[in-house]
């Protein structure tokens, strides 16, 4: 049986398993994802994420991110500063600024000199056709009938679409039970990441995030992101913000407009490991 080798790490709580598929191609089905990202018969992750060779000239490499659930999705806010952390660490770069491939497009991620990590996350956006999401146009804010209940919610794509939810007070909101419906909701063609926000005063809010294919998880970078672009768009905060989650804090600043939206925070390496690769779905475990 084939092994590979992998690093377990994290961002603020948002856990990852992390493959170097840059030396060794590696390819994962969606029953190997969700046996890896089992947390008591795999490793255990929200996330697994691929590190590959750009496909593009303006990117130092790419990378691929598969939920607990075996989808595969577009971005990842803590991924990619994990990701970055990852690549120097294995010697593959010795670089301090990375330009990372994504399924959109380049996320710039810089390693500074305080152990954090600043990712230009580029302009967020608000289309409603490029989230994707079912609107007749571009508003603030929409009208959303949940489980019979109309919320009112932002739409926005930080790579990966989002609908952000203000609330007046975030530990009494049923973030597991609302989650799933605003995930699956119809007007979302691609499913989308739940985001309930709490605006604490101008320069502080907090969020939690129930994720597309992981469900409610300790932190999520592009959430904070989204979060915060809703939050500005509404007038309800300025250009720079302490975002809490449940894992941590991150910071995000955005000057609003066509500016790029840009995260900082930590990104923690837990482990390295060696395991068999699961078998793909069919496949014999003799």
């Amino acid at each position: 049986m084939q092994e590979f080798r992998f690093a377990k790490m994290q961002g603020l709580g948002n856990d990852f398993i992390v493959i170097d598929a840059v030396t060794e191609p590696v390819s994962l089905t969606g029953a190997q994802v969700r046996a890896l990202a089992h947390r008591r018969l795999g490793v255990g992750c929200d996330q697994v994420l691929l590190a590959e060779a750009p496909s593009r000239d303006d990117a130092d490499f790419r990378y691929r991110i598969y939920n607990a659930d075996g989808s595969e999705v577009e971005h990842c806010g803590n991924g990619v500063r994990c990701l970055a952390h990852f690549l120097r660490r294995r010697g593959l770069t010795e670089a301090d600024t990375l330009r990372i491939e994504t399924v959109n497009g380049l996320a710039t991620v810089t390693m500074q000199a305080d152990g954090m990590v600043r990712v230009d996350m580029g302009m967020p956006v608000l289309d409603p056709e490029a989230i994707p999401f079912n609107a007749r146009e571009q508003a603030v804010t929409y009208p959303l009938l949940v489980d019979g209940a109309q919320l009112e919610i932002s739409a926005v794509s930080m790579g990966n679409p989002h609908a952000v939810l203000v609330v007046d007070d975030l530990d009494r909101v049923p973030v597991t039970e609302i989650g799933p419906h605003i995930e699956a909701h119809g007007d979302f063609p691609n499913r989308v990441n739940a985001g309930f926000l709490q605006v604490v005063d101008r320069g502080h809010i907090r969020v939690r995030v129930y994720e597309r294919g992981a469900g409610e998880t300790l932190a999520c970078g592009t959430g904070a992101c989204a979060a915060v672009v809703a939050a500005r768009l509404r007038g309800l905060v300025d250009s720079h913000v302490r975002v809490d989650l449940r894992g941590g804090t991150l910071v995000v600043d955005w000057q609003g407009g066509d500016e790029a939206v840009y995260m900082t925070g930590p990104a923690v390496h837990v482990f390295d490991g060696v395991m068999p690769l699961p078998p793909a779905e069919g496949e014999s475990t003799r």
